[in-house]
């Protein structure tokens, strides 16, 4: 924790905040608040009826800033391990630029404020979903699965795949079998994702104490992990056109990014056990990421041009 300087201190005692929007823009995470969005937007338009615009605009703000929320909940509880991974180690908390008491005032004020409006201007079901996302994040992964379980990030996905299914329910006031395998697509996503880095980075988690599953299963093993949960998400992605919610297009696409998932993943598997660049893991890694934009991109551009020539056939 960076040293107040004693220039910041009043005659009182009290600490002036030597904070800037920025580091405050900073605790919500916003990479994967932009992700968190994305994939609400596409449950949101991907609902079979429509949304008054101001609705939805009200809603994916609502959804943005309680994944922010999350993101501050989970700095202010994390600031002890985050001060010792070098990825981590500049955020505002353990850098000293923003006190634990105010990223924590911080995550819990947008919290309530998120899930409060989302409720009263749309409908509670989503509000509800939100804040189960929040507590689940923010209680549930952070201050339990992380620091005692391999697992963490298999059972912790559940929070970061649940934005599409509040986007679907705050259009229709319901959950589908559609927002659920949107969901699917995600919780299986994120185990292969986050171990890649964990590979690359198991220095940092066992410097910080956290139970990745290369610190305690082995690199091999999680290896092995790795490559069976894209053999499972690969054709998982494809649901959506098998059921008969997207057209072929949507399909073929997701099949060709779910055969290069898988290939990815193997090349992590047959990676070298003395491999210290690790560059197949950080290949899966950044393809990964490229994955999940993708496949929710066309999903997205499959369900506006489907309706479109629907309308147009009319």
């Amino acid at each position: 924790m960076a040293l107040v300087d004693e220039r910041l201190t009043d005659e009182a005692g009290f600490r002036m905040s030597e904070a800037t929007a920025g580091d405050f823009f900073a605790l919500l995470k916003p990479r994967v608040m932009s992700l968190v969005v994305f994939t609400a937007f596409v449950g949101l338009v991907a609902a079979p009826v429509t949304i008054n615009p101001l609705l939805a605009v009200i809603a994916i703000l609502s959804i943005a800033i309680g994944a922010g929320a999350s993101g501050a909940l989970n700095m202010w509880y994390d600031a002890d391990i985050d001060a010792v991974m070098t990825r981590t180690a500049s955020r505002p908390v353990p850098a000293g630029r923003i006190l634990p008491g105010e990223a924590l005032s911080f995550g819990l004020v947008l919290s309530v404020m998120s899930v409060m409006t989302l409720g009263v201007l749309v409908n509670w079901l989503s509000a509800t979903l939100l804040a189960f996302t929040i507590f689940f994040y923010a209680v549930i992964y952070t201050m339990w699965l992380k620091r005692w379980t391999p697992q963490n990030i298999v059972i912790g996905g559940a929070a970061g795949a649940i934005p599409p299914v509040i986007g679907w329910a705050a259009v229709t006031g319901t959950v589908s079998l559609e927002s659920l395998i949107l969901f699917l697509i995600i919780f299986l996503w994120t185990p292969p994702h986050f171990w890649a880095l964990a590979l690359f980075k198991s220095e940092d988690y066992a410097r910080a104490g956290i139970p990745m599953m290369p610190n305690v299963a082995g690199q091999a093993s999680t290896r092995r992990q790795i490559f069976a949960y894209a053999l499972i998400l690969a054709p998982v992605g494809v649901l959506p056109w098998v059921l008969g919610f997207t057209t072929p297009a949507y399909g073929v696409v997701a099949a060709l990014l779910g055969a290069g998932f898988v290939w990815y993943a193997w090349k992590v598997l047959r990676m070298a056990a003395d491999d210290k660049v690790m560059k197949p893991a950080k290949a899966l890694f950044g393809y990964s990421l490229l994955y999940l934009f993708a496949i929710f991109a066309v999903y997205l551009a499959d369900c506006v041009v489907g309706r479109a020539l629907a309308i147009g056939g009319a």
